[in-house]
């Protein structure tokens, strides 16, 4: 898809979203989203103090070890369908093209389990999550937060969310959620989907700090990254 298409499906599926769904926050749940936008901005400013040497690390190791920029940004879908621009360290090598099999194997699962355009450190960065990092700014701008379901693109919402798409744009995606403390890339689509949505069901300020507090060992394991 191009990227002036994209952009085109991205916007109407935000209007799709806004017209369907109401922005106002229901009022006891009023609390709970104040407290969560503070803890994001708290936890995420924290973050990026504590992991600025590494930082400066990767961003150096990204740097001298492929050619391409240091970050990758890709349009994603986010609260009630706003696109954003989430932010990644490039783990990609730049400007290679897929193989048409590959090409559609990647439509079929977003994903390719033996992708040759990750570089080595891109494997490294990729198994330890410290491609991650950079969506704490993300979480700072308000377009994510630390505790949710992952951003997808446009893409993905029309052919793997279907009618459920308003459920999962009615919170904002997250650095972290159930999906990647269960299992991540070693798990099937469908249940990657049904996990997103367990968490718009249930989340509250107790679900988000049980996410969080499991996703250390998530992260140390590297179950499931790819």
């Amino acid at each position: 898809m191009s990227r002036a298409r994209g952009g085109v499906e991205a916007d109407v599926l935000a209007v799709r979203t806004r017209e369907r769904a109401t922005s106002a926050v229901a009022p006891s749940r009023r609390p709970y989203t104040v407290v969560k936008r503070a803890m994001d901005l708290v936890g995420a400013a924290v973050l990026l103090l504590l992991f600025a040497p590494v930082f400066v690390v990767v961003a150096l190791l990204v740097r001298v070890t492929s050619r391409g920029p240091v970050f990758f940004r890709q349009e994603r879908a986010g609260l009630h369908g706003r696109p954003f621009r989430v932010l990644k360290f490039r783990t990609m090598v730049a400007d290679w093209s897929l193989t048409p099999d590959e090409q559609a194997a990647f439509e079929r699962q977003f994903k390719l389990e033996h992708d040759r355009r990750v570089t080595a450190v891109g494997r490294f960065l990729r198994k330890s999550s410290l491609d991650e990092l950079p969506q704490l700014w993300n979480v700072i701008r308000g377009e994510m937060s630390l505790v949710g379901p992952r951003p997808v693109v446009s893409d993905e919402i029309e052919q793997m969310y279907s009618d459920v798409a308003e459920v999962l744009l009615s919170v904002r995606p997250g650095l972290t959620g159930l999906w990647q403390v269960s299992g991540r890339s070693s798990l099937p689509y469908g249940d990657r989907v049904r996990l997103d949505l367990e968490y718009v069901e249930h989340h509250n300020l107790r679900f988000d700090l049980g996410v969080l507090a499991r996703t250390p060992w998530a992260v140390l394991s590297g179950r499931g990254a790819v």
